[in-house]
């Protein structure tokens, strides 16, 4: 059985596929693009039932947070910085977000946090593993 706490933990960035296809769809800048890849970003996720802090470190030390609740609308960030608003909803397990030009689903597979994002059949994946 699936804890209500699956998704709190820190996690680093492990490894992705189809980084840069999925950059150019959702147009991203290139020098974000840069600052992207292969990045060691550890995600720092904090659950309280249906309440989500969900926090990203980059390295040099910028950091973005994403505050929301299970299916409230809630003012959220994208990867290139823009801000919009987006209802995150839980579907077997799983968060999904419709962000402007992509969904993203987040879940807990194996302990590890496994993110994808889709923009126009382009499937980008992203994997951390559990640090703390």
């Amino acid at each position: 059985p699936k804890g209500t706490m699956a998704f709190t933990g820190k996690y680093e960035f492990e490894g992705d596929e189809n980084y840069d296809a999925f950059v150019q769809k959702i147009g991203l800048p290139s020098d974000k693009v840069e600052m992207g890849r292969n990045c060691k970003i550890v995600t720092e996720v904090v659950q309280n039932g249906n309440d989500f802090t969900w926090t990203q470190h980059f390295p040099g030390g910028r950091t973005t947070t994403n505050t929301f609740t299970v299916g409230k609308e809630a003012d959220m960030e994208t990867m290139g910085g823009k801000k919009f608003q987006a209802t995150v909803k839980m579907e077997d397990g799983k968060l999904v977000a419709d962000f402007p030009n992509y969904r993203h689903t987040a879940e807990i597979s194996g302990g590890k946090l496994v993110e994808i994002s889709t923009s126009s059949g382009v499937v980008y994946k992203r994997t951390s593993k559990k640090i703390a």
